[in-house]
Formats: C-alpha cells, sequence, structure tokens
C-alpha cells in the first residue's frame, strides 16, 4: 500500500505553475496521479505524445482550446481527457490559479518538465 500526503509528492515547476506528483513510474502503479497548480493569467501550449492525460478541475477557473479553435470553460467540476494526444492551450483565469487533480498514463518519471518557450507545443 502506497500512503503520501501533499507535503511528501515530488514537487515540479513545470513551467506555468506547480506539479506535485504523487505516484510516479518507480512506484509501479502503471499511471500518475498529480495535484496541479496553473498560475493565474498564463497560457500554456501543451501536447503529449507519449502520454495520455485526463485532468479534473476542483479549483479555480480557465479554458482549455484545442487546435480546431473550440474553447472549453474549466470550472470545478469539469474534466478533460487528452485521449488522442491532443495539442492544446491551457489557460488559467486572471484572476484565479486553477487546480486539477491530473491521471498520466503510462506514468511520468517524475523529472519532466515543460519548455513553454519554444516555437512548438511543448511536449514530453
Amino acid at each position: 500500500m502506497i500512503v503520501r500526503d501533499l507535503n511528501e509528492s515530488k514537487t515540479v515547476d513545470w513551467g506555468n505553475g506547480l506539479s506535485r506528483r504523487f505516484l510516479l513510474e518507480s512506484d509501479g502503479m502503471g499511471y500518475t496521479l498529480t495535484d496541479t497548480i496553473v498560475y493565474a493569467g498564463t497560457k500554456s501550449h501543451l501536447e503529449y505524445r507519449n502520454h495520455l492525460e485526463a485532468c479534473y478541475c476542483i479549483e479555480g477557473s480557465g479554458e482549455v482550446i484545442d487546435l480546431q479553435g473550440n474553447s472549453y470553460p474549466i470550472t470545478p467540476g469539469t474534466i478533460y481527457a487528452l485521449d488522442l494526444h491532443d495539442a492544446h492551450y491551457l489557460i488559467a483565469s486572471p484572476h484565479e490559479d486553477l487546480r486539477l487533480v491530473c491521471v498520466f498514463s503510462p506514468a511520468l518519471r517524475g523529472d519532466e518538465r515543460h519548455s513553454l518557450d519554444a516555437a512548438e507545443f511543448s511536449h514530453y
């Protein structure tokens, strides 16, 4: 059995926020569970080429925009799943941080970070 609290998670500054990673590849579960903060007013262009991701909003607000320009509001109680390794924009509202519980499959090693200054979508 694995039991951890937030203070024991691996915290990674992923570029526009913090990813507190509870489960990693080394735990042998096959997926990663995170508590992720997206800083207010940030826009991140992201793509997960090697992982599928689902995110459940528990605090704050923002939006996710697909490459066709479709915008989906994110508020507490909303989930979005990137089931096709979808490139997307993740935008936190200008007045509050966005907090998401995320699942990655397969699991993350734990040290992955985004490169948000690149011209293309940041990926890992």
